[in-house]
């Protein structure tokens, strides 16, 4: 009996040699696409690289203190954030699940087998009750990776893994921007709102006096009328805002994950929060391979190329392995007695012969998945070129928009000025007023739009470029912590 124990444990560790020494794998040597992207960013704006530019996030980038409050409870209870995160984890157990099938699966068994054979169909003409009681330890259809079928889905799993985390950090630079620009946004409104009541204030100050120069004959209905449309276009707009304004709030409330105290909400205007720090200039495009959804989705492509080498793998034959050892007797007493001692050892060898091309198209349809991969790889890359350069150019334009809607709030504000001592004066009609005091309304709330457009343009900017723009000591401390998260998954 013990010569067959060692001949069972022989033969267990005969069949795990492969796994511990790792089979081949058919999946093709992975080759990153190159997508033919231009070295300058196609707006004229830095065109060469600036060495030495150190890694930055959204910290470095916002500087309002009660913007980064609410980034930071955003990035603790937003929902979306979460949702990623869960994906993370579902994608690491996937991972770890496909992992296990590279190890046998060891199980205890226990069980008892009765049963009853009627006397006609017993071979001694008598009724015989059998019973057989067996408890054991081993492993059932465990497949030898010989060709790498289950290595390819493994790693084809792990790849899944590192896009979902990637994702979570798309999902999570998405977020920065979107709270910081929402916040911005519900500023600017407020500053709207502050501007329509105080030209509401003024229309019903203008309607006053023009309804007692009415009153004296010296303005006619008409210039009543016209008085009378500047006040009901004057409390649209603040009755406008005044919606803008809570339903901003309510977006910076669904973003945070959380209802939001006044004491978390105080710029009332743009100029009440600290201006966003500007991003370096210089950068090179290389660096639009560091974005978040441009990590996903190389790491999606990289999946694609392993399920390539599963699906080549069925070409070949698999060799599965039931074993157990254990003891089996009729008796419960003799149970673990020295003679009820069992083993078993099945082998079992498939060779595919006829799929009827099966097998062939699914190594077909693996391997046009991947090209598919590389096509959204490199239309990803490529968005990202665009998304950039239309931020920078995007730049220039609304610093020229500030500076000459700046220049045009001042030109009406005196022109404004001037109609209304003319009109008081009698030398122009209430008309040449009224339009003078549209286009100064006007000029200021375009030049509030203009100054949260060049804001946004910048959080826009950022999102862009990924989050961040290394030096090369940041890229290889940032690769440093990309391999060591990778070994902790393994």
């Amino acid at each position: 009996m013990r010569s067959k124990r060692h001949a069972l444990a022989a033969a267990c560790l005969a069949a795990l040699l492969p796994v511990f020494a790792g089979g081949c794998t058919m999946a093709p040597k992975y080759t990153q696409p190159s997508p033919v992207l231009p070295g300058d960013w196609t707006s004229g704006a830095g065109a060469k690289a600036t060495p030495g530019v150190k890694a930055q996030d959204w910290r470095q980038i916002i500087a309002d203190e009660p913007t980064k409050r609410l980034v930071e409870l955003a990035l603790i209870n937003n929902r979306d954030l979460r949702v990623a995160a869960l994906k993370i984890e579902k994608a690491q157990a996937q991972y770890q699940i496909q992992r296990a099938d590279l190890l046998p699966k060891i199980d205890a068994t226990g069980g008892a087998n009765m049963q009853r054979t009627p006397a006609k169909l017993s071979g001694t003409g008598v009724a015989v009750t059998s019973r057989t009681y067996s408890v054991g330890l081993g492993f059932s259809s465990f497949e030898l990776d010989l060709f790498g079928r289950i290595q390819s889905l493994k790693d084809e799993a792990l790849e899944n893994f590192l896009a979902t985390e990637a994702s979570r950090r798309s999902v999570e630079l998405s977020l920065v921007a979107e709270v910081a620009t929402a916040y911005l946004t519900l500023a600017a409104d407020r500053e709207q709102l502050t501007l329509a009541q105080e030209i509401l204030d003024t229309e019903l100050a203008s309607y006053d006096i023009v309804q007692q120069r009415f009153n004296f004959g010296v303005a006619n209905e008409l210039d009543l009328s016209q008085a009378q449309t500047t006040v009901d276009t004057a409390k649209v707009n603040v009755a406008t805002y005044t919606a803008k304004v809570t339903s901003d709030e309510n977006t910076l409330s669904v973003l945070v994950g959380m209802p939001l105290s006044a004491e978390l909400l105080p710029a009332k205007s743009l100029a009440d929060v600290a201006p966003l720090n500007p991003v370096p200039a210089g950068l090179p495009s290389e660096v639009l391979t560091r974005r978040p959804d441009v990590l996903a989705a190389e790491h999606q492509l990289k999946a694609a190329n392993a399920d390539i080498g599963a699906a080549r793998a069925k070409y070949f034959p698999s060799i599965g392995i039931t074993s157990s050892v254990g003891f089996a007797s009729n008796e419960v007493r003799d149970l673990f007695n020295s003679p009820a001692g069992a083993w078993s050892f099945v082998p079992q060898l498939t060779v595919p012969i006829f799929h009827a091309g099966a097998i062939r198209a699914g190594v077909k349809a693996s391997e046009a998945e991947r090209d598919i991969m590389v096509a959204q790889y490199e239309k990803t890359v490529q968005t990202a070129f665009k998304e950039v350069s239309d931020a920078l150019a995007q730049s220039a334009s609304l610093e020229t928009q500030v500076s000459a809607q700046s220049s045009l709030v001042k030109a009406t504000g005196k022109s404004y000025e001037l109609s209304t001592l003319r009109y008081e004066n009698g030398v122009d009609s209430y008309l040449s007023k009224l339009d003078s005091q549209r286009s100064f309304a006007s000029s200021r709330q375009n030049l509030i739009s203009a100054r949260l457009s060049r804001l946004a343009n910048t959080l826009t900017l950022y999102k862009a470029l990924g989050g961040g723009w290394d030096s090369e000591q940041a890229q290889a401390a940032e690769k440093a912590a990309e391999e060591k998260k990778l070994a902790q998954a393994k």
